[in-house]
């Protein structure tokens, strides 16, 4: 769309610039933003809001995600997700990452008015690069996409969050479950925390298992709320 306000084909913006013999855009040298992502998985770190629909209000969750390692950190629950409270859940996520901050070397996120300058200096003190998404463009940050996608089908569609408490139980649930058990085809279907593969693959019978378990676990952190 023009600045006037008139919507204009891709082929017609093709004609113009064919007719006033203007070539395309060069190609940049340089990898694509996806084989970015891939060759410096080890190092990024991406991070994203989402919405909780809970009894009568919207709650906000902050996650993090390893790109190498897929190792989820869901750091808070609120109603009110402030700047000064985002720059609190990344002290916090700094300190409990500890020494493994030293292999991380870029935070990827979006350009939320939730995050600000005080933010970003938290992962800049530690010597980390800001990458941020172009506006209205997810697939950008595609990975957190996908687990806060996954977080809501396993999860949060299975139960009726109560308040600000149980979608903190809720999730620190599933926190554990994602990082210790869930496999990844990425990894080789290891989970975020596991350092070598399983003795022995998962079949149907322990996938069933394991999903009974942790839904199992979010019924009883379900009835405990009520």
């Amino acid at each position: 769309m023009t600045r006037l306000g008139h919507r204009i084909a891709a082929s017609t913006v093709w004609e113009i610039l064919n007719a006033a013999g203007i070539d395309l855009a060069p190609r940049r040298s340089g990898p694509t933003w996806r084989q970015f992502l891939a060759a410096q998985a080890e190092g990024i770190i991406a991070a994203d809001f989402f919405h909780i629909d809970a009894l009568g209000k919207r709650l906000y969750a902050l996650v993090f995600l390893e790109h190498g390692t897929r190792r989820l950190r869901i750091t808070g629950v609120t109603a009110h997700p402030t700047r000064d409270w985002a720059v609190q859940q990344a002290r916090n996520l700094t300190s409990d990452l500890g020494i493994r901050m030293e292999s991380l070397r870029f935070l990827l996120r979006d350009r939320d008015g939730k995050y600000g300058e005080a933010f970003d200096a938290v992962f800049q003190s530690e010597e980390m690069e800001i990458l941020n998404s172009a506006p209205q463009a997810p697939r950008m940050n595609a990975h957190c996409e996908r687990i806060i996608g996954s977080i809501r089908r396993e999860a949060l569609d299975h139960v009726l969050i109560m308040d600000d408490a149980h979608a903190r139980r809720v999730l620190a649930v599933y926190e554990r479950h994602y990082n210790e058990h869930r496999p990844h085809q990425a990894r080789n279907q290891r989970p975020p925390d596991a350092h070598k593969q399983p003795a022995a693959a998962h079949d149907l019978h322990t996938h069933r298992v394991e999903r009974t378990r942790i839904l199992g676990g979010l019924i009883n952190e379900y009835r405990y709320a009520a």
